[in-house]
């Protein structure tokens, strides 16, 4: 991926991390769909879970960029076997707990692979000018909790000064709400907005949402 960006014209780096920094392992979904199924114990053929995994996927994250707002992990996956015809009755959170604990550990098996051309040295480059950088995420079925987690694993959470993600703060790109927390944990308060850069692949989410609130933004293409 092209690493285009303008570093010297801004103090303040905000990244956007699925499909900007990562991507997920190719094997990933697969893997966590066999693992829902079972554990659940789903009666239906493991393709109809993974159509129905992934219409909630996508559905729950369009939900989240229109109203602002951040559908939770677990509200996800009742959906999910609801639509399955799974007795979500059945179920509590101690349960739903335990799923989340095997579906980490799967994911941090399988990692995402990092996408971002020579991420550490772009990083690097950065810090050693005194600028400043943050990760901001959307989060879906991949809690910040454990996003945190892969990030020490790539020893790329020695450069970001600070996470937020949108199930810590419930609230979701393009909300400016969310772009107001990164402006409010930034070290230096006098920063101009647009000194400030958010580097994102979503058009609306990332580029309108960051460009809307007075940040500048970087749209990265595939």
């Amino acid at each position: 991926m092209k690493t285009d960006i303008d570093i010297h014209n801004h103090c303040h780096f905000s990244f956007d991390l699925w499909l900007t920094l990562i991507k997920s392992h190719p094997e990933f979904k697969t893997k966590r769909v066999e693992l829902f199924s079972s554990f659940f114990n789903v009666d239906k053929p493991i393709e109809e879970v993974a159509k129905t995994v992934k219409y909630y996927d996508d559905l729950c994250n369009t939900i989240n960029e229109v109203t602002g707002g951040n559908i939770d992990t677990f509200e996800i996956y009742l959906m999910i076997l609801g639509a399955l015809d799974v007795d979500i009755k059945q179920l509590n959170k101690e349960k739903l707990n335990e799923f989340y604990a095997k579906s980490e550990d799967l994911f941090l098996e399988y990692r995402p692979v990092v996408i971002f051309e020579n991420i550490h040295g772009f990083f690097e480059d950065i810090k050693s000018r005194g600028k400043t950088i943050n990760i901001l995420s959307n989060t879906g079925f991949i809690k910040g909790t454990t996003m945190r987690k892969f990030l020490i694993h790539e020893n790329l959470d020695q450069y970001i000064d600070f996470h937020i993600y949108s199930d810590e703060i419930n609230c979701s790109k393009p909300n400016p709400l969310i772009f107001q927390e990164v402006k409010n944990k930034i070290k230096d308060q006098d920063l101009p907005l647009h000194q400030v850069l958010h580097i994102g692949d979503n058009p609306f989410a990332d580029y309108e949402g960051a460009k809307n609130f007075g940040f500048s933004a970087h749209l990265l293409k595939h």
